[in-house]
């Protein structure tokens, strides 16, 4: 059976194709500061943006995007200008984006279980062609500003009083990473979901650290692992009536435990 004679099947690939390659090329920098929550997080706001959606009758692609960038700045805003620490931020983004977007998704006429679900958990038949249009642009995008900063948010990530000596703002690269990442989920969450996203942007990532010594090598290996996971696990998704974001995920888990045994067994 011919997959992509499928016009669904086509651009649930393309949108697979973005989140495989973008994912862990954010990802990478999460790991390095060991944020790599921050991603579950931005997916709980976007739900929001999600019911949002559904009540007011527009986008939700847009809408979660708006809303999970205006979640990104809340909390960077909690982090830097309150006591509160950033675990404890993280933990308040959790709980009241998961909670609005359920609350508002209730609330719509439109909204139902199964409507959220198909952003929850991805959905192969559901994803638009104005979908993957608006995901490409976002792709394109947030990849331009990962070329144009790339070098201040490594050296942010690193250590932050270095890369603040050496000139770099911090706090404003801190920032762009909060927003990044607050895109990436919304990104992917067509065809991974908002509630597994944050683990194709995590996992590669420490999949390909098993293996390689440093940020860039771990850059590259991430992405190629990401791709192949996205690409393979919706194929095999469709294949047999499988969840697209289960199946990608657990693939990519997979690949990171083959990895780690690998490098035990090889370890002195």
């Amino acid at each position: 059976m011919n997959l992509l004679a499928y016009d669904f099947m086509q651009r649930a690939l393309l949108a697979a194709l973005i989140i495989g390659l973008l994912a862990p090329l954010v990802g990478v920098f999460l790991v390095q500061r060991r944020l790599a929550l921050l991603g579950d997080g931005m997916g709980h706001v976007a739900l929001t943006g999600v019911g949002l959606a559904f009540l007011v009758g527009t986008q939700p692609i847009l809408m979660a995007l708006v809303v999970a960038v205006v979640g990104a700045l809340v909390v960077e805003i909690i982090r830097y200008r309150s006591r509160t620490v950033g675990d404890v931020a993280l933990a308040l983004v959790f709980y009241g984006g998961i909670a609005g977007g359920v609350l508002l998704a209730s609330l719509s006429p439109s909204g139902s279980a199964a409507s959220l679900n198909q952003y929850l958990f991805g959905s192969l038949a559901t994803v638009a062609a104005s979908d993957v249009v608006v995901l490409a642009v976002a792709a394109v995008v947030t990849g331009a500003l990962l070329a144009t900063f790339g070098r201040e948010l490594f050296l942010m990530s690193l250590d932050p009083d270095l890369a603040h000596v050496q000139g770099v703002r911090v706090r404003a690269m801190s920032l762009l990473l909060s927003v990044l990442t607050a895109v990436t989920v919304v990104i992917g969450m067509r065809t991974v979901g908002l509630l597994l996203v944050s683990a194709i942007m995590i996992v590669p990532v420490a999949a390909a650290q098993q293996f390689t010594r440093s940020f860039a090598a771990t850059a590259v290996g991430g992405v190629i692992i990401g791709v192949l996971s996205a690409v393979v696990g919706l194929v095999a998704s469709f294949s047999f009536d499988l969840p697209p974001g289960p199946t990608i995920v657990l693939l990519a888990l997979a690949v990171f435990t083959a990895a780690a045994v690998t490098q035990a067994v090889r370890s002195p």
